[in-house]
């Protein structure tokens, strides 16, 4: 049954979250950095070291620190991992997961709406290349894929800011999500598209938009590539299928023989489209700086450059979490497509 595959995925991601805690803990203690020295300033003095060596629960051994990051330690306030508590952040004495829940649903939004828009593209036009081998679309497809994946994302986005922004003027400036001018709605999911929906706010609805365009066009000039060529190599294989001859051979509509086909296709595409999304969700860092967006990739750089142990390993965990979660919905939709997959 699909659910008992679902439960089994679950209990893996528990398991591979667990380890990933341990491991994140303890890497970033053995980093040559001295937080202390970074928050109170290198010429502090000892007593003012030792006081805020305490206050941030470094001065413990290393294994009680372990244990009040997992929340086992008896009386800690907040709890701890196991509690649900990724604690708080030493730069700004916030909850780390309430500033996740402002920075991540950014991040998501974008990579999500940019493999969107790209799996939208590469699926008519992979078919049609595999369709039709060595054909205009099939060459062009093939020198965009190359041309625009050999080059940085940051550098494209810089490039269409100049053009669409501020030489032809179709594009907003790079100012965030929003006209600035603006209030945003009051957040219910942090996506800014969602939430204008639920709060009946066209006006922001309108200006999101606009304002993502640019970085999601930049984030698909440079993924679909990829996408369309997986698409176009599984089609081609699929097309040549004894099934799919069977099917042609036995007189059934080109389109119902197409589908098939795509059925075929769908699987390792989707398996790259989630390497994409996990791949993006750290690496759109570029395109957010760009943009003036502030995802989760800026926030784990800020956490990284301020040797905030906290959010560091709050970042972590939650870009796994979701890479985790998006992996499981492939296992699923495998399941869905090829029902032989269940049994691996």
């Amino acid at each position: 049954m699909i659910w008992r595959y679902v439960i089994q995925r679950l209990l893996i991601a528990a398991v591979q979250l667990l380890a990933l805690a341990v491991l994140v803990f303890f890497i970033i203690r053995l980093m040559p950095a001295d937080p202390v020295a970074r928050l109170v300033g290198f010429n502090a003095s000892p007593e003012a070291y030792a006081q805020s060596q305490q206050a941030l629960g470094l001065d413990r051994p290393l294994l009680l620190q372990f244990s009040d990051f997992l929340g086992l330690t008896a009386g800690q306030p907040g709890g701890g991992l196991l509690q649900g508590s990724l604690g708080e952040s030493w730069e700004s004495n916030e909850p780390v997961a309430d500033e996740l829940i402002r920075s991540l649903p950014v991040t998501l939004e974008l990579v999500s709406l940019s493999l969107l828009v790209s799996l939208l593209l590469a699926i008519p036009i992979g078919m049609y290349a595999a369709a039709r081998p060595g054909g205009a679309v099939d060459k062009g497809a093939y020198v965009w894929g190359m041309f625009a994946g050999s080059q940085p994302d940051y550098w494209w986005g810089l490039l269409f800011i100049l053009v669409f922004a501020f030489t032809l003027g179709v594009a907003p400036a790079p100012l965030g999500r929003h006209d600035p001018l603006l209030l945003p709605p009051d957040p219910v999911t942090g996506l800014i598209l969602v939430d204008s929906v639920l709060r009946g706010r066209w006006d922001v609805l309108v200006s999101a938009f606009g304002y993502l365009a640019l970085p999601v066009i930049t984030m698909v000039f440079t993924v679909s590539g990829a996408i369309i060529k997986m698409i176009r190599q599984n089609t081609v294989r699929a097309l040549s299928s004894d099934y799919v001859m069977f099917a042609r051979a036995c007189g059934l509509p080109q389109r119902t023989v197409a589908l098939y086909a795509l059925r075929t296709a769908l699987t390792p595409t989707l398996t790259l489209v989630a390497v994409f999304f996990s791949v993006l969700l750290s690496a759109a860092v570029t395109v957010e700086r760009v943009f003036s967006l502030n995802g989760v990739g800026q926030y784990s750089v800020r956490a990284i450059l301020n040797f905030d142990y906290p959010a560091i390993q709050g970042a972590v965990l939650a870009v796994a979490f979701v890479s985790l979660m998006v992996y499981l919905l492939v296992d699923i939709l495998h399941a869905v497509l090829d029902p032989r997959s269940r049994s691996h």
